[in-house]
């Protein structure tokens, strides 16, 4: 595939931008349009070393995929390294280039291209990048929206099948407290 680069201006701080986007578990609230079945491959789901595994489901070439955050500097750049394929053989990379404006705005620049493994991953991948532009440019406009105009209801979140972090203190997330618990926690805390 060759390299795609959309972007969009989104009226929040720089900072908010980034925590989103770093934030995989926060990613089907934007991407479901063209990525499935997402769900998170480790407990800490924010910023260097969080990972995630999908389905990208392009036309005529429904991949399974595997991104990892292989380096975060808050709150300029997030790369994402992307496994795509059968056995993970092609490899992607996407970059998130995050730019104040003027205004106060943030412009937002995702700029994404693979590596084909071998001569059927290339004949597979020949057209995607077309698709590929289109998908990405709504999702960055679907997270200008999250920003620009909230949503009444909460966002959709990627979670780890079971994982309550409030019981999982080796993960290192049970510090904060978990919306809608706050009296499980406060009794908890009565019992000791």
């Amino acid at each position: 595939m060759r390299q795609v680069t959309v972007h969009s201006t989104i009226s929040a701080p720089r900072e908010q931008v980034f925590d989103v986007l770093a934030d995989l578990g926060a990613r089907p609230a934007f991407t479901d349009h063209y990525l499935s079945e997402y769900r998170l491959a480790r407990a800490d789901c924010h910023g260097l070393g969080a990972a995630a595994c999908f389905v990208i489901d392009a036309p005529f070439a429904k991949e399974s995929a595997g991104m990892a955050i292989i380096e975060c500097d808050r709150p300029r750049r997030i790369v994402e390294e992307l496994h795509v394929g059968r056995r993970g053989r092609s490899r992607a990379v996407a970059v998130y280039e995050l730019a104040p404006d003027p205004a106060g705005n943030t412009k937002v620049e995702l700029t994404t291209y693979s590596e084909p493994a071998t001569a059927i991953d290339r004949f597979r991948q020949r057209r995607v990048h077309r698709w590929m532009r289109r998908q990405t440019k709504t999702a960055l406009e679907r997270l200008r929206q999250i920003f620009e105009e909230p949503p009444k209801h909460p966002l959709a979140r990627a979670t780890i099948a079971g994982f309550e972090p409030w019981k999982g203190p080796r993960f290192g997330s049970h510090a904060g407290v978990v919306p809608g618990n706050e009296e499980v926690i406060e009794a908890a805390a009565g019992a000791k």
